[in-house]
């Protein structure tokens, strides 16, 4: 018989379909509210404190749907959000100190399904309702900071090679250099040209001065390096207060967006993100007289800071060790009970602290906090951001002994403030200072409202077609009705296995790609009748229906397909989900459109003698 297909392929298609199903059903089960808690040092929670958790939550008389404890983490769910709140209130006065407590979203899938890997797909912002943040970097300050390095470096390689040297300043976004003769100026343009490429050297007017300044080329990597290594620390950092499935991508040249869906703790959200915080280790010059550093007579080799409680201080200006050489950073408290942060240092660091410090036993070391603040002001109606580099002493230490790759950092304000400065260091130090400049929260009512509305547009369309379907094409249009039905089905498996975003976007996608699996049917029921018309057998005309259009189905559905690559590769955000769901909607459609109701109408019609189709 001309329709009728071995049994391998049926069985194939079935397979196919009861995966589609068994991996689609997650989505019903929806989501819990949650609190999400993890140590805020480096040790992991242990079965003892999830107990002792477990318990304050119970007796708290607030109900507690269920509690799990994996991998050192705790997710506790909840009946509804005012439960959660309270709960999370309950656990950051009793348990901060050593605790992180973030607000989430967990999903209520059964064990039985997780347990084959069936997770529901994740829903974008627009639907689950979250925070969004647009990021600025200032790219003005990574150049700046490369200019200090460079500084400080230049500086290094001339005593390295003992080439004596009147004076090395910044000048106007270019490194003067001021020598004492010309044959160390000769020298020393030999060593520039071969360890500081990335660097312009000119000659000055005198000729013992020589000024160097970053490359165009240079500055290019110096800003493509601060928008790569911000967008890095920042996932660390979304990582580190527990978001699922956060978004963070690049927009133009500056700016990074950042969507949490799920979080409902802004302020915390906001406050990690947008901080750019480190510290630098430096020795404290003991040998100047302060008060002249304070009257404007700052000795060569020192700068003055102030320390917390406003008292000035000399410190050298070569900084020791700073917050990129710091690999891990716990909360904690020291041996008399204040706030303290647990530094380790990567190998650079260790050696270069464990130096200074066997050089220097007896000689007081700061410790120096820095951080970017930028406040908006208004200005004659207009809004002004006004960036502010805060640097303050926050301990000076005497050294006791040698010490090099583990340290503790003390003089903190509050343990609160220990637990976020551990969790910057932790996650890195950001390239370059960054601003948020715009800031939307979507509520969980309106990410709920946006989700039925997209299921209703869905729905309708759907039903729409199911009935035109129907009464145009009868028994055919009834099967083709199935094949619809297990087309929505697989796609939302498909974007359930790949973990998926789903936004509003990719249910425009999945509404186009109803349109476009019937378009398929409907080519291949008018080439059936035509067959007919054309006095061909009913089951002659069903095979030739089948394989003449599929030539047709396919052009069409490749073409869009690679439009749907080219907006996946060349968009961002809402285009990038449209593409995938359409793209997943296209070949699931070609699956379900052809073999899917060929299988069904060689079913129905492959094994009997027929007069008349019903199309």
């Amino acid at each position: 018989m001309q329709n009728r297909y071995p049994l391998w392929k049926n069985i194939l298609i079935l397979v196919v379909l009861a995966l589609g199903v068994l991996y689609a059903l997650p989505n019903l089960f929806g989501n819990d509210p949650s609190v999400q808690l993890s140590s805020s040092t480096t040790t992991k929670f242990e079965q003892t404190k999830a107990d002792e958790i477990e318990t304050i939550i119970k007796n708290s008389g607030i109900p507690l749907k269920s509690f799990e404890f994996e991998d050192g983490k705790i997710l506790a769910r909840f009946n509804n959000t005012d439960d959660q709140l309270k709960v999370a209130d309950l656990l950051r006065e009793t348990k901060g100190r050593d605790t992180t407590v973030a607000l989430n979203l967990a999903p209520a899938t059964p064990e039985w399904l997780r347990s084959i890997g069936a997770d529901p797909m994740y829903l974008g912002l627009d639907l689950r309702g979250g925070v969004h943040f647009l990021l600025e970097v200032d790219m003005d300050a990574a150049i700046t900071q490369a200019e200090d390095r460079y500084y400080n470096d230049i500086r290094s390689a001339l005593r390295a090679k003992k080439i004596r040297y009147q004076s090395v300043t910044k000048d106007n976004g270019r490194i003067k250099v001021k020598l004492k003769t010309e044959q160390d100026k000769l020298a020393v343009v030999e060593i520039m040209s071969n360890d500081f490429r990335e660097l312009n050297i000119v000659e000055g007017k005198d000729l013992t001065e020589l000024f160097a300044s970053i490359s165009e080329n240079a500055q290019k990597e110096i800003k493509k390096f601060a928008l790569a290594q911000n967008m890095t620390t920042l996932r660390n950092r979304v990582n580190e207060i527990g978001v699922a499935e956060p978004v963070i991508q690049q927009q133009g040249d500056n700016r990074i967006v950042v969507q949490l869906p799920g979080v409902q703790d802004t302020t915390r959200a906001k406050e990690i993100l947008g901080t750019t915080a480190t510290l630098e280790y430096r020795l404290a010059d003991v040998e100047h007289d302060v008060q002249k550093a304070v009257s404007g007579h700052a000795p060569i080799g020192s700068r003055l800071f102030y320390e917390k409680n406003g008292q000035p201080i000399l410190l050298k200006r070569r900084v020791i060790v700073t917050g990129d050489q710091i690999v891990d950073a716990s909360s904690g408290f020291d041996q008399n009970g204040a706030a303290a942060v647990f530094i380790t240092l990567n190998g650079i660091g260790a050696k270069k602290m464990g130096k200074m410090t066997q050089k220097n036993i007896g000689k007081p070391m700061a410790v120096v906090f820095i951080e970017y603040k930028t406040e908006t002001r208004m200005v004659k109606g207009k809004k002004i951001r006004k960036k502010e580099k805060i640097e303050k002493v926050i301990s000076v230490a005497t050294i006791r002994d040698t010490f090099s790759k583990k340290f503790q950092t003390t003089g903190l304000d509050s343990p609160q403030e220990a637990r976020n400065l551990a969790l910057l260091l932790r996650a890195g130090a950001l390239a370059a200072p960054v601003d948020i400049v715009e800031e939307r929260t979507v509520g969980p009512s309106l990410g709920q409202d946006n989700i039925n509305k997209g299921l209703m547009s869905v729905l309708v369309g759907f039903v729409l077609v199911l009935i035109f379907m129907a009464v145009y094409y009868k028994t055919f249009g009834l099967i083709a009705n199935v094949a619809l039905g297990f087309n929505l089905v697989i796609i939302v498996a498909v974007l359930s296995l790949i973990q998926a975003t789903l936004t509003l976007p990719g249910i425009a996608g999945i509404v186009l790609t109803v349109g476009m699996a019937v378009d398929a049917n409907v080519l291949i029921f008018e080439r059936i009748k035509e067959e007919i018309k054309n006095g061909n057998t009913p089951q002659s005309s069903i095979f030739t229906g089948y394989e003449k259009a599929f030539v047709t189905i396919l052009d069409a559905n490749i073409t869009t397909l690679l439009v749907a690559l080219v907006l996946f590769g060349f968009g961002t955000g809402a285009i990038k989900g449209f593409a995938v769901t359409l793209s997943i909607g296209i070949l699931v459609s070609l699956f379900t459109a052809i073999l899917g109701t060929r299988m069904i109408v060689n079913k129905v019609y492959g094994d009997r003698h027929i007069e008349k189709l019903s199309i």
